[in-house]
């Protein structure tokens, strides 16, 4: 096992080394009078006040909406990476900004061109043009980072520039719920407003991360905060810096955690891998046959402890190559070969979900779920309406949910759709109360529910090994 450095004396010799190479980050984008928190010659607004305030101009013959656009600023931190001027820091640092500036140490500032930016990961590449060379920093590898080990954070928190904070790697793979690619690292050197986007070093002087948030209810560091490790950024720089944007491969599936009860209504020993909850037409995954229900056990080679960790696999696997996955299908495994798309970028995702033709007419038939607590009826257009389901939603809502049943506590709200039960479309009443019978009659548990709502597609366990769906005399 490795040793861990010891804490040096003193960090002002590799501070005094790394400070020239971070730098402020100062953005201005201009908002329009009808975007939120602008006001008349450029006032904001306190939460809450908009309509009292806008009454108020009403009244005094001024319209709120003849308000001039305002310019608003916000700062920043970032590295510079290369001599020529090539600047890291966070997408949401410079995100919808009209002009932005860097500030070097020495207080010169320069306008900067946006070379690309990444949503999903929070990063951006910036480019200044300055007289000279730059000093910089490269990346070191995050991967050999351990719980416990110093590391030192340099950035312009709430303006104040050149601020040095140090601690130590608090854990390590930390899912904060800010997008599908969370693996942050997590620290106790001070982190705050203004700190985004700059570099978390190690005591060699590389960077280990970018500080990306902080968790604190007052907003100022509290000695946890969470930066992007630096082997998932390095690469989607070096995609900014060569196409001017990044390269994912995805496979075209929605996914989530196996849990325990999901794991034995399954028939699973233990509840590793990644269940798929729903497939993209037209993608990998679906041309390759991999079905609702599959749960992924390996990707190309590689066990999946859980769902999240297939994400990243897939993200940082090559665009166009063919990887084979371990799934497992009807207490089966198989082995499906996959070949490996580019993720497309939002809107394009979002012009193909519109683009998915409504389903044909349904059986209306419905009622109580005897002994479950909640009431199902065939999709109508009433009950489209009346709950706003998607032009294709298929299987059974649920229109009535017992506030003390088990489904209630599991979470089943009316207006939630039942696509599939065991695995198995379900269109009528009938169908459903088979599946829990077929449950019962071989000592499962629970069954498992797909349900459809406002928040997606998930796996949904359900304990039926307390009801009966014939009649008691």
């Amino acid at each position: 096992m490795a040793r861990a450095a010891p804490a040096p004396e003193s960090f002002a010799d590799l501070s005094e080394r790394l400070l020239p190479a971070v730098v402020n980050i100062s953005t201005t984008q201009t908002l329009k009078n009808n975007e939120r928190g602008g006001g008349e010659d450029g006032q904001q607004f306190p939460p809450g006040f908009e309509e009292f305030f806008r009454d108020y101009l009403e009244r005094n013959g001024r319209n709120p909406q003849e308000a001039r656009p305002r310019k608003v600023t916000s700062l920043g931190s970032g590295f510079i990476i290369d001599a020529s001027g090539l600047v890291v820091t966070n997408n949401h640092v410079i995100d919808g900004a009209d002009e932005i500036t860097v500030t070097l140490q020495d207080q010169q500032a320069y306008k900067a061109e946006l070379v690309g930016t990444d949503s999903r990961g929070d990063i951006a590449l910036l480019r200044i043009k300055t007289p000279k060379p730059l000093t910089t920093v490269s990346f070191g590898n995050s991967d050999d980072m351990r719980v416990g080990d110093w590391v030192l954070a340099i950035g312009q928190p709430l303006g104040l520039g050149g601020t040095v904070t140090a601690g130590i790697i608090s854990a390590r793979s930390r899912d904060i719920n800010a997008g599908s690619y969370d693996d942050f690292l997590q620290t106790d050197a001070a982190i705050n407003k203004g700190n985004s986007g700059g570099p978390l070093f190690n005591l060699k002087g590389e960077v280990i991360g970018i500080n990306t948030a902080i968790f604190s209810q007052s907003g100022g560091s509290i000695g946890i905060g969470f930066a992007i490790p630096a082997n998932q950024a390095k690469k989607l720089v070096a995609d900014l810096k060569q196409y001017g944007k990044t390269k994912r491969s995805w496979l075209g599936v929605r996914i989530q955690s196996v849990t325990d009860e999901i794991a034995e209504s399954l028939g699973l020993k233990d509840k590793s891998g990644a269940l798929v909850v729903d497939i993209t037409p037209n993608t990998p995954a679906s041309k390759a046959g991999i079905k609702t229900g599959d749960v992924i056990l390996k990707f190309d080679g590689k066990d999946i402890s859980e769902s999240r960790r297939l994400s990243k696999m897939v993200s940082e696997a090559a665009v166009g190559r063919e990887v084979d996955l371990e799934v497992l299908r009807d207490n089966k495994k198989m082995t499906i070969k996959v070949v490996l798309a580019e993720l497309p970028d939002e809107k394009e995702l979002e012009q193909a979900s519109n683009n998915e033709k409504p389903s044909a007419k349904k059986d209306t038939s419905g009622g109580n779920v005897a002994g479950l607590g909640f009431s199902v009826s065939a999709v109508t257009p009433a009950l489209r309406e009346k709950f706003e389901l998607p032009t294709d939603a298929k299987g059974l809502v649920v229109t009535d949910v017992k506030p003390s049943s088990a489904a209630a506590e599991r979470g089943l709200r009316p207006g939630d759709v039942i696509v599939e039960a065991d695995r198995d479309p379900v269109k009528t009443l009938a169908d459903l109360n088979g599946k829990i019978d077929a449950a019962k009659k071989i000592g499962r548990k629970s069954l498992l529910l797909l349900v459809q709502n406002e928040g997606g597609v998930r796996f949904m366990p359900l304990k039926v090994d307390d009801t009966d769906t014939t009649k008691k005399k």
